[in-house]
């Protein structure tokens, strides 16, 4: 066998592999439905897209009066309220955010600890004190912060749409996981037993989940007329967390634009000088 037959029939059984293993999850897997997130149009995909700022203030609303009941952000400062390229508060907005929490700090001169309103450089204050009071006020199960969640979840794409993926720049799997996930919960299918003290959710690894539904049609009050349902709820804080885990896309996009604008007119001033140097030596 010669090196190139080898070679090929290596790279046939990746592809086959690959293949093989890349379709959603079904019932026989333990899912019972496509467990493949619907992949969302959202403003700041591609290499353009920006941050919708009516969205991120409607979904940090959503995040304040829903997920932060039982989620840490501990990356996120109040501050970065009022920072460029995100929900765009006034840093007067921002700071009254912060008042209305309690952080806790000191010592103080007499050595204790004492409760004060929050400012700009405080960050978000964590709904349990510790990993162990989370898991005793939540049935044993630890709520992730959510302050790079979009970033750290995802779902299984497979061949060949990882590959396409690639080529288009499509990074926005995790903020479709956190969509889905959230718009995810029914009715579990007839013969699937749901354990005591879990939830059928078509979209999470195995269909069982423990936090609850966190949010039902009209839950949160919207003041510029935009529909008060779950779908939307779960799209506007679906973004906001893009943000929070993500807070410098804008920038980033740019840079990489303009950088792309300068390799481009630099390749064309290097090849011409190139031409004008050597057009007058004899090869």
């Amino acid at each position: 066998m010669t090196i190139r037959s080898s070679l090929f029939g290596a790279v046939a059984a990746a592809l086959l592999l690959a293949a093989g293993t890349g379709a959603p999850a079904t019932a026989a897997e333990g899912g019972g439905h496509d467990a493949r997130p619907h992949r969302m149009s959202w403003s700041f995909a591609g290499p353009f897209g920006l941050y919708d700022q009516a969205q991120l203030q409607r979904g940090f609303k959503v995040f304040k009066e829903v997920c932060s009941a039982c989620h840490s952000a501990n990356y996120f400062y109040f501050r970065n309220l009022a920072q460029p390229g995100g929900p765009s508060f006034t840093e007067a907005q921002a700071k009254q955010v912060a008042s209305e929490y309690q952080i806790t700090d000191g010592p103080n001169d007499a050595g204790d600890m004492f409760q004060r309103p929050g400012r700009l450089s405080d960050h978000w204050p964590a709904p349990f004190p510790n990993d162990n009071a989370a898991r005793a006020s939540n049935g044993g199960a630890l709520p992730p912060d959510l302050s790079v969640i979009a970033k750290a979840r995802s779902y299984h794409v497979g061949f060949p749409g990882f590959i396409t993926d690639a080529f288009i720049q499509y990074q926005e799997h995790g903020v479709d996981y956190i969509h889905a996930l959230l718009t995810g919960y029914v009715d579990p299918p007839a013969g699937v037993d749901v354990q005591p003290g879990l939830h059928y959710n078509t979209y999470f690894p195995g269909n069982q989940i423990a936090m609850p539904k966190p949010i039902s049609d009209g839950q949160v009050d919207y003041t510029d007329g935009t529909p008060q349902t779950v779908e939307q709820y779960s799209e506007d804080v679906s973004a906001f967390l893009m943000w929070l885990a993500e807070p410098h896309l804008e920038d980033r996009k740019r840079i990489g634009f303009q950088v792309m604008i300068f390799l481009i007119v630099l390749s064309g001033l290097l090849y011409f000088t190139k031409k004008k140097i050597w057009s007058h030596i004899a090869h």
